[in-house]
Order: C-alpha cells, then sequence, then structure tokens
C-alpha cells in the first residue's frame, strides 16, 4: 500500500472512530416517553450524527460509524439492549444512504461537489426516508409481533402509529441540522487540506 493510500485509510479510520463516538454519545441527548401501547418514545439527536457520519466518509465507513455507535448505546440500557443487533443494521443504513445518495449520485453521476448544501440536503433526506421505512418495519414486527406478543396488525400497527410523532421530529431534525453541519464540516476540512484525505 502506499504512503497515500495508507494517509487515507489511516484519515478514514480516525474520522470513523470519532463519528462513533459521536453518534454513541448523541443517543444520549434524547427525551424519552412512555406510550400506551409499547413501552416508550425517543426524540433524539442522533439522526443528525447518523447522517452526518455518511456525508463525511462516504457510505461504508458511514454505515460503521452510525451503526457502531448506536449498537453500543443500546448495549448500555436494559431496555434497549434485546434491540442492539436491529439498530446497528437500521442506524447504519441512515449513515449508508446518506453517503451512498452524496457520493455516488451527486459526486460521481452529477459531478457536483460534496460540500455543497443541496447535494447534503437532499442526501439527509433519503436517508431519513429509509430509515423511517425500514424503523417502521421493525417496530411492526419486532415491537409488535415479537416482543410485544401482539397476534393482530391493528395492534401492531397501533404501536407504529404512537412512535410516528418521535419518528417524523428525529428525521425532521436531520435532515434540517446534518447538512447544516455537514457544509461547515467539509469548508473547515477543505480549508485545512484534508477533504481529499476523506473523498
Amino acid at each position: 500500500m502506499n504512503e497515500s493510500k495508507q494517509n487515507k485509510l489511516v484519515a478514514k479510520l480516525c474520522v470513523t472512530a470519532m463519528m462513533t463516538a459521536l453518534v454513541f454519545l448523541s443517543n444520549y441527548l434524547r427525551i424519552i416517553m412512555p406510550i400506551a401501547v409499547g413501552g416508550v418514545t425517543a426524540f433524539t439527536l442522533a439522526n443528525i450524527l447518523c447522517a452526518l457520519s455518511g456525508i463525511l466518509v462516504g457510505p461504508w465507513w458511514g454505515f460503521v460509524a452510525a451503526g457502531l455507535g448506536s449498537f453500543l448505546y443500546d448495549l448500555t440500557q436494559p431496555s434497549y439492549a434485546d434491540e442492539a443487533p436491529i439498530t446497528f443494521f437500521t442506524k447504519g443504513l441512515y449513515g449508508m444512504v446518506a453517503g451512498l445518495v452524496l457520493y455516488y449520485v451527486f459526486v460521481r453521476l452529477l459531478k457536483k461537489s460534496r460540500d455543497g448544501y443541496a447535494p447534503q440536503l437532499v442526501s439527509a433526506a433519503c436517508a431519513a426516508v429509509a430509515y423511517m421505512i425500514v424503523y417502521t418495519v421493525k417496530v411492526f414486527f419486532y415491537n409488535g409481533m415479537v416482543k410485544g406478543g401482539f397476534t393482530s396488525a391493528v395492534q401492531c400497527w397501533a404501536i407504529v402509529i404512537e412512535k410516528l410523532p418521535s419518528t417524523l421530529v428525529n428525521g425532521a431534525l436531520a435532515i434540517i441540522f446534518a447538512p447544516i453541519l455537514g457544509v461547515a464540516l467539509c469548508k473547515a476540512l477543505k480549508a485545512a487540506h484534508l477533504d481529499r484525505l476523506l473523498a
């Protein structure tokens, strides 16, 4: 491996480790609310950092940072520990979709700059929508049928609907703030001549 590729790998590993830690910590910035069916729901800032992971380090490293940070948080919480493997996939998907849309659609196909606001906004929005779909399926089947023991689709949909407000708010926060942070960080990386190491 030549020095340039080695430097790039080290830089990506460092930023991925940092984003993993930030995703983990951001999960503590949450408001937990009880719901009538299915336990609790939470308003959290973690989705912002999950989308930002994909924006900064691309889809594959973004998957690792968003998934691993959220997985480690779940392991520290007794009420979420059993869901940790599922969370690794669902939150990892958040970072992966943001990175795929930004790097493969905007940068490679459309030849846009990755530090533009519009590409990052669309990437964060696509990631939020993908996560909401996967999370809804997870809540319906895992929280409803497996964990809740419900046999009726109506009962499972009741859990989905009760968790919907927090899911929508968390997604909206990520769509609003991930691109703002992403543009600022990309400009800072470019000024420090570190942007090519993460591209």
